[in-house]
């Protein structure tokens, strides 16, 4: 049963407050590196039922009059052609689709900053372009020995060099399509210009996760590592928080590694550092706005198993390796989960045993389990969907939304005038289908009306689904895993 945990109301009114709080402490200036997703937070949102993914982006609205955005891309990363797995476009590509995004919602974006350039022909490249979009384009330069560095780094041979990025407003927010893009970098040089400058400015860190108020064995904070097990990071208990205040708090791995050299540079630059510990850097109030913890931490173990099915089927198609799994195997060993957790699962592979072939079944959001098998004319994603949204619109079990009359000829024209192999319709195909039914059909029309009920379902399917049909089941917000197990035994699949 789906529940709520979050309040986000309260969230996006703490947040706003304690980054203007921060605005203040710094004299009016503040450079505010924000990690992770500022749009379609689905991974919050999915561990604190109740976060609106947009969150990030409704809580600057709020500051939009006092707000510019700095996009920050790697010149590295533009020169190897370095690619967002979740939308298939390179971060330089990502960084335009981002200025689309934030003008878009009505927020200033100020400039892009070419991080990390040696002169790469690809970075001049795309700097060419976006000047000659109107978009103004700063350079920051390879600094040898960074970050460990810090005289250095602080000195006119280290951000010295840098151009300085012209801004306009007291709220700064820098943010990349990616890590490793060089946000903090950016933030610290400009710390430098502006101190030679005379210019009171600071610097602080907004971050989702790891929420440094919970416990390290909380499970939001082990959904998040069961996140990023791909980039290695790691929750810890902050040390040096821990010595100056006596409170335990967690950050993780790699700001607690920096912040040493952090201080060192913050020393450099004011003669002293401003903060104690990395927590103190933070201004994330996510922790104070859970209000049901159950919920919450049923919602970040379902993430946690979620996670390790992904893992498992990216091993499968080679893109990630046993290390990952075995990483995710002790995760969910922490949070003292298994896959039965998800109740989808089981119902998928008795199922699948029953029929013999491909199934799939869905959790809906008040607790039903609903199922889809094979057929000569349907996927099990589809028949699954056609069958929750019958369970969702109390439509008979033994009434067809779509009937043979319908179908066949949809898989005739796959196979006989486009050239396909496979005669069976994808989620998306009979979505089609149905709305063009829905116009003539009553009980068609009573079922796309259910569509935005499968929010929040849980799904599993017994073979890795194409393409297609998990982004189908993505866009409807169906939460969904898979076997790590190809339907054929091809080398190829799309």
């Amino acid at each position: 049963m789906f529940k709520i945990g979050f309040d986000n109301e309260k969230y996006l009114s703490l947040q706003s407050e304690r980054i203007v709080e921060r605005i203040r402490s710094f004299g009016g200036k503040l450079y505010l590196e924000i990690g992770g997703k500022l749009f379609d937070d689905y991974h919050a949102s999915r561990v604190l039922p109740g976060f609106a993914p947009e969150s990030k982006i409704r809580m600057l609205m709020k500051l939009k009059d006092h707000a510019e955005i700095v996009i920050v891309v790697s010149a590295v990363a533009i020169e190897q052609n370095k690619m967002r797995a979740d939308l298939g476009i390179t971060y330089d590509m990502d960084a335009i689709r981002l200025i689309d995004a934030f003008t878009g919602i009505g927020l200033y974006v100020g400039s892009v900053v070419i991080n990390q350039y040696n002169g790469q022909p690809a970075a001049d490249a795309f700097m060419k372009r976006l000047q000659n979009l109107g978009i103004k384009v700063f350079r920051h330069y390879h600094i040898p020995g960074y970050p460990s560095n810090a005289k250095l780094i602080a000195s006119e041979d280290g951000y010295g060099r840098n151009d300085y990025i012209e801004t306009e407003r007291s709220l700064v927010v820098v943010t990349a399509p990616g890590p490793g893009s060089g946000k903090m970098a950016a933030c610290l040089s400009q710390l430098y210009h502006d101190n030679k400058r005379g210019i009171k400015s600071g610097y602080a860190k907004y971050e989702t996760f790891p929420i440094w108020n919970l416990s390290l064995n909380h499970p939001v904070n082990i959904a998040y590592e069961a996140a990023t097990v791909d980039l290695s990071d790691l929750n810890m208990i902050d040390p040096y928080h821990l010595e100056a205040y006596g409170e335990t708090t967690v950050n993780y791995n790699r700001d607690v590694e920096i912040f040493p050299v952090l201080k060192l540079i913050f020393e450099n630059i004011y003669g002293e550092c401003p903060y104690k510990s990395p927590t103190d850097m933070g201004v994330n109030m996510t922790g104070y706005c859970i209000t049901d913890a159950e919920a919450v931490n049923e919602a970040a173990k379902m993430e946690i198993v979620r996670r390790y099915y992904d893992t498992l089927c990216k091993k499968q198609s080679g893109t990630a390796d046993a290390d990952e799994v075995s990483k995710l195997e002790l995760l969910m060993n922490r949070a003292g989960v298994t896959t039965e957790y998800r109740r989808s699962v089981k119902a998928a592979l008795d199922r699948a045993e029953e029929t013999g072939g491909p199934a799939m079944a869905i959790e809906l959001p008040d607790g039903k389990i609903v199922t889809g098998k094979t057929t000569e004319l349907l996927g099990a994603s589809a028949a699954a969907l056609l069958n929750a949204l019958k369970a969702l619109g109390g439509i008979r079990d033994e009434i067809h939304l779509l009937p043979p009359v319908v179908i066949e000829p949809l898989s005739r024209l796959k196979t006989e005038n486009l050239g396909g192999h496979n005669p069976r319709l994808h989620a998306d195909e009979i979505l089609i289908a149905l709305a063009i039914s829905a116009s003539t059909n009553p009980v068609a029309e009573l079922a796309m009306q259910q569509l935005e009920k499968l929010r929040g379902a849980e799904a599993h399917a017994t073979v890795i689904l194409s393409g297609v049909d998990s982004a189908t089941y993505r866009k409807l917000g169906i939460n969904l895993t898979m076997e790590p197990k190809y339907q054929t035994k091809k080398l190829y699949h799309s």
